[in-house]
């Protein structure tokens, strides 16, 4: 019997009306996102309800899995509709494909809010369930989460906050891990350190994205930093943040120094560069950022990932200076991480791709520093020591002078993407 169970409410659903009232076309868009999930359709009933004056008033229905059921019902009097997914995990794991199932279902209502609840079934217990995250069509990863500490639906995505067993609270933006409490040093000491030792005296930076305050805790490390501008679309991952994960921003985003700017960083980046002047001079531009695209096709910040996006960051850089950007895993996103590694070539005169090993992430990560002139390469581990040591950079736990050199040093199936 042991399974994952998972609901939704959805409220001020924005979809077509129709999907609602009309039990054949919530058919076809049920049907097609159950198949497209990769589970088993055995079974189906859609039963269409009628007011006392005979109109529409909702449809129940209910698909009969291989692996357990869904069950759906629309309030079309309330722009509402409630959602039930159930899978036995018991021979094989079906939760991936569960929480895809219901992502792609509450996408296609697009609700103004939503209210998600998982439960463990079964051996499970201890109101945890198993998180996974679809890293391919056919590869997952995960974690054990407890019952959310903060959750909502953003005019953006869906935010939530937990806490687990190994990584402390945890942060997930539309069902993808974003960051954690244990494990962000990992990746947000090499977003930040390589381009930033490798300058010789960052002054002024700009995060597209990076709302947890984890990049900008690792910038203001270093004393020349005078100006950070944070550029976050969603002030309530900030918000959230703030609340809940101040063992990742340790008070970054309160900083004086930190400008917040509520806005798309793609509009942000593209009318700075139409309209140069001295304070969009950035001597460092990191894009902590989503990935481009999830497994449900979602794709929030895929405008920051273009060639136009990159130009447009390269005109509004300084002297020396340089974007950094992840690429994703060269394993499990080869294409876009030779993709992405090109795009950067055709901007840039030096490209300097490189990896880490992101636990919360299940997978080898890749990074890249991109510049004109800065070669964070060529520092090798002397000079980096050297670095450390005159700007006091005393409390990293993965960043180092011997670490530098080895970021750069790539398998060889990792150089061969997008060389």
């Amino acid at each position: 019997m042991q399974g994952l169970h998972l609901t939704a409410d959805c409220y001020g659903c924005r979809c077509d009306g129709a999907l609602l009232l009309d039990p054949e076309q919530l058919r076809r868009f049920v049907v097609q996102q159950t198949t497209l999930s990769g589970l088993t359709i055995v079974g189906e009933k859609f039963h269409p309800f009628q007011a006392a004056d005979g109109s529409a008033a909702g449809v129940t229905c209910a698909l009969l899995l291989a692996e357990s059921h869904l069950a759906i019902h629309t309030w079309p009097e309330r722009n509402a509709v409630t959602l039930d997914v159930y899978v036995c995990n018991y021979t094989s794991d079906n939760s991936a494909k569960a929480s895809g199932l219901l992502d792609a279902l509450i996408a296609g209502f697009a609700p103004s809010q939503s209210q998600t609840h998982r439960l463990q079934r079964g051996e499970g217990g201890a109101g945890q369930t198993l998180a996974l995250e679809q890293l391919t069509p056919h590869s997952a990863y995960g974690t054990r989460l407890s019952p959310p500490l903060a959750q909502m639906q953003s005019p953006f995505q869906r935010i939530e906050i937990a806490d687990s067993a190994e990584f402390g609270k945890v942060m997930r933006l539309d069902g993808a891990f974003m960051t954690s409490e244990r494990d962000e040093f990992f990746y947000h000491e090499c977003l930040v350190h390589p381009a930033a030792l490798a300058h010789p005296q960052p002054r002024r930076a700009l995060i597209i994205g990076g709302g947890d305050g984890g990049s900008s805790e690792e910038l203001l490390k270093h004393p020349s930093i005078a100006h950070i501008t944070l550029c976050e679309i969603d002030p309530a991952v900030i918000q959230l943040a703030r609340r809940h994960l101040q063992q990742i921003h340790r008070g970054a985003l309160d900083d004086p120094r930190v400008r917040h700017v509520a806005q798309d960083g793609f509009a942000f980046v593209l009318e700075a560069a139409r309209h140069p002047a001295a304070e969009h001079a950035y001597d460092l531009i990191l894009l902590d950022l989503t990935d481009p695209q999830t497994p449900d096709g979602s794709a929030l910040a895929a405008d920051c990932y273009t060639r136009e996006f990159l130009q447009a960051c390269h005109a509004l850089l300084a002297d020396n200076g340089a974007l950094v950007m992840h690429l994703g895993s060269p394993f499990h996103h080869p294409q876009r991480f030779g993709l992405l590694r090109q795009r950067l070539s055709s901007v840039f005169r030096q490209v300097s791709p490189y990896t880490v090993y992101v636990p919360l992430y299940g997978a080898l990560w890749g990074m890249a520093v991109a510049s004109d002139t800065l070669a964070p390469r060529g520092l090798d581990s002397g000079a980096v020591a050297s670095r450390l040591r005159e700007r006091g950079l005393h409390d990293l736990q993965y960043y180092n002078a011997e670490v530098h050199p080895a970021l750069f040093a790539l398998p060889n199936f990792v150089q061969n993407l997008g060389a």
